[in-house]
């Protein structure tokens, strides 16, 4: 065997090695579809269900509304005069879109520095950690998807201020969000 072909058989063995498969699932308006074809996020999310109470419905809601499940998903770039790229628009990254921030803050209370953002399990247990949080501090309940994804969305701070107030569209979001989970719960109930 040639050193040409050695090489290249080597580096294809190392590269179908590398990176994960982001890429969303085929039919995101039926939760039992996602469950069929990705049955690791049903087993992530019903693992974070056990531990933090938050159903999966309401995780499944979330993530879509975030990242439309897609595992390496990020914000947009912004642009000056519509053509010079000035970063992203902010630091969410995953299937979670945490920010930087709160997942470092994450990291260090329940994580630990291994978990990443592009890994269904790490970040389901990040958005029952939040979720769970939220419910704790804000009264927010468990089940009550809309209200949770505010406070997700504007952090527990702009959510206790209400800042969302301000954000009519946001509020249409969080209803949409509502309405998924509510969607996705009575799906759930008949494929499991």
């Amino acid at each position: 065997m040639s050193r040409t072909l050695r090489a290249a058989i080597l580096l294809f063995l190392l590269a179908s090695c590398g990176g994960g498969n982001y890429l969303a699932p085929r039919n995101l308006d039926d939760a039992c579809a996602i469950v069929a074809q990705r049955p690791s996020y049903f087993k992530a999310m019903k693992k974070t269900e056990r531990k933090w109470g938050i159903p999966v419905s309401v995780q499944m809601a979330s993530i879509y509304q975030e990242s439309k499940f897609i595992g390496n998903a990020r914000t947009p770039y912004r642009f000056v005069l519509g053509v010079i790229p000035m970063g992203r628009q902010s630091s969410a990254y995953g299937y979670s879109q945490a920010l930087d921030g709160t997942w470092e803050e994450y990291q260090k209370e329940e994580g630990g520095r291994r978990t990443t953002r592009d890994r269904i399990a790490d970040a389901t247990d990040f958005m029952g950690w939040y979720m769970h949080n939220s419910s704790e501090r804000l009264g927010i309940s468990k089940t009550d998807a809309e209200a949770q994804y505010l406070a997700y969305h504007e952090g527990r701070t702009g959510y206790a201020n209400q800042s969302y107030l301000d954000k009519p569209w946001l509020v249409e979001v969080a209803a949409a969000v509502g309405e998924r989970a509510v969607m996705y719960e009575n799906q759930l109930a008949y494929c499991r």
